[in-house]
C-alpha cells in the first residue's frame, strides 16, 4: 500500500511539473496571439500591470492584420513561397542526385567528399556570409530572387538525409535493374525515388523551413522591398519612432502557423525518415 501511494505522489509531481513547464512555455505563444488582435495602444499599457486581461484579445481589434496586408505583407509571403518551393524543387533533385552517387556508386575520393558534405551544414552561416556575398555579387544576382533561391538549392543535411536513407535500399534490387539494361539515371529515377517517399517529404520540409525561417542572408543580399521574405518584412514593421507591436505580432503569429499547417499533416513521414537513417536527436 505504501508503494502505491509513493507511485501515485511521484506520478502527481511528475505531472504537476510538466504543467508547470508547459504554462510557462505557452504563455509567450498566447500572448502574442492575443496581442496581433489588439489595437496597438492596448499591447503594451496591459504587459504594464500584468493580469488575465493581457492574455485576452480585448478589446478585440483587426488593426494589426489589417495594417499588415496594407503594408505589403502579402507580398513578402508570395515571395517566401516562391524561394521555398523553387528550393524545394531544385533541391531534392540536386540532393537525391549526389547522396544517389555517395550511396550507391563507386567514385575516387568518395569519402573525402562526403566528409566535406558532412562538414559544410557544422559551419555556421555567418563564417560564410562574406563569400557568399561576393560570389553572388560577381554573378551578378545581388537585388535578384535568385540571389535567395541559388544559395539555398545544395544541402549538406539534406545530403546525409538522402544518402543514409538509400544506403538501406538492397544494392541486388539496382544491380537487377542495371543488368536488365537500365542507366544509372533510370535505376535512379524509377527505382530509388519511388522508395524513398518519407526521405523526400522530410528533405522537402526541411527546405522550405530553412527558406521560410531565413533571415540574415535575404537581408543583406536584397535591397528592394518588393523582393523582402517574411521574416525580414517582420523586421521593417517599425515607423519612425513608433514600434507596431500589434503587426508585428500578427507577422509572428502568421509566420508560425504555415509551418505547422506544412509540418503536421506530414510529421509521420518525417518521423519514419529519421528512424530510417539514423538520425537520432
Amino acid at each position: 500500500m505504501r508503494n502505491r501511494i509513493i507511485h501515485i505522489l511521484l506520478r502527481i509531481s511528475f505531472y504537476f511539473i510538466l504543467c508547470v513547464f508547459t504554462t510557462f512555455t505557452l504563455l509567450p505563444l498566447v500572448w502574442a496571439i492575443s496581442s496581433s488582435f489588439k489595437p496597438l495602444e492596448s499591447v503594451m499599457a496591459d504587459v504594464t500591470n500584468f493580469s488575465l486581461k493581457t492574455l485576452l484579445p480585448l478589446p478585440f481589434s483587426m488593426e494589426g492584420y489589417q495594417g499588415l496586408f496594407e503594408a505589403g505583407f502579402g507580398r513578402s509571403i508570395l515571395n517566401t513561397f516562391i524561394v521555398g518551393i523553387s528550393v524545394v524543387i531544385l533541391g531534392i533533385l540536386l540532393n537525391s542526385l549526389a547522396a544517389f552517387s555517395f550511396a550507391k556508386i563507386d567514385f575516387p575520393f568518395k569519402n573525402i567528399l562526403f566528409i566535406l558534405v558532412l562538414i559544410s551544414f557544422m559551419v555556421p552561416f555567418e563564417a560564410i556570409a562574406i563569400p557568399l556575398y561576393l560570389i553572388v555579387k560577381n554573378l551578378g544576382f545581388l537585388n535578384t530572387i535568385y540571389a535567395l533561391i541559388l544559395p539555398g538549392i545544395a544541402n549538406g543535411l539534406t545530403i546525409f538525409l538522402f544518402r543514409q536513407f538509400f544506403s538501406g535500399i538492397p544494392t541486388e534490387l539496382l544491380e537487377a535493374a542495371l543488368v536488365d539494361g537500365a542507366g544509372l539515371f533510370r535505376v535512379y529515377w524509377e527505382i530509388v525515388i519511388p522508395l524513398s517517399k518519407p526521405a523526400l517529404i522530410s528533405a522537402g520540409l526541411l527546405l522550405f523551413i530553412s527558406q521560410w525561417e531565413a533571415f540574415m542572408w535575404p537581408l543583406i543580399s536584397i535591397q528592394d522591398k518588393n523582393l523582402r521574405v517574411i521574416q525580414v518584412a517582420i523586421a521593417y514593421l517599425s515607423v519612425e519612432h513608433i514600434t507596431l507591436w500589434n503587426q508585428i505580432f500578427a507577422g509572428v503569429v502568421i509566420a508560425g502557423i504555415i509551418p505547422l499547417v506544412l509540418i503536421f499533416p506530414f510529421q509521420r513521414y518525417y518521423i519514419s525518415a529519421i528512424t530510417s537513417t539514423g538520425i537520432k536527436g
